[in-house]
C-alpha cells in the first residue's frame, strides 16, 4: 500500500511541476519580443533599420482575428528624429473579452514604445495581450512606411 502511495504522490507533484511550468508561460507581464529573421536587406526588427522617418504624426489600422471574430486597433503616433514621442491607441472592442485585453493593452503600450526609436518596436504581449500586439504591429508598419522619407 506504501509504495501506491509513494506512486500517486509522485504524479501528483509530477502534474504539479506541469501545471505551474504552463502558468509560468502564460505570465500577464509586459514583454517585447526579441529581434526576428528579416528577409536579405532588411533589418530585423528591434534593431535600428538606419531608416529615416519623417516627423510628424501618423495613424494606421491593424487587424488580428480573435477567438470572438476580426478586431481592429488604430494606432496614432507621432515622430521626431525617428523617435515615438506620442502615441494613442484605440480599439474596437467587439466583445467583453476583446475590450478587456485591449483595454490592458493600450493601457501598458505607452510605457514600451515612447521614447523609443520606431525600428526598435516589435511587441510580442503586453499585459496579457498577445492577439492585440499583432494588430499593433501591422499598424506600426503602416506607419514605417507611411514615414519613411
Amino acid at each position: 500500500m506504501q509504495i501506491r502511495s509513494r506512486q500517486n504522490v509522485a504524479a501528483a507533484l509530477a502534474g504539479i511541476a506541469m501545471v505551474g511550468g504552463l502558468a509560468g508561460c502564460a505570465g500577464s507581464g509586459s514583454t517585447a519580443s526579441a529581434p526576428s529573421e528579416s528577409p536579405a536587406g532588411e533589418s530585423p526588427a528591434g534593431e535600428p533599420s538606419g531608416a529615416e522617418y519623417e516627423n510628424g504624426e501618423y495613424t494606421a489600422e491593424g487587424s488580428y482575428i480573435s477567438p470572438g471574430g476580426p478586431e481592429s486597433v488604430t494606432v496614432t503616433l507621432s515622430l521626431e528624429d525617428n523617435t515615438v514621442t506620442d502615441l494613442g491607441v484605440t480599439g474596437s472592442g467587439g466583445t467583453p473579452n476583446a475590450k478587456k485585453y485591449q483595454g490592458e493593452f493600450i493601457e501598458n503600450i505607452g510605457e514600451m514604445v515612447v521614447g523609443k526609436n520606431i525600428d526598435e518596436l516589435d511587441v510580442s504581449r503586453v499585459a496579457g495581450s498577445s492577439l492585440t500586439s499583432g494588430g499593433f504591429n501591422e499598424a506600426l508598419e503602416q506607419i514605417r512606411d507611411d514615414a519613411a522619407s
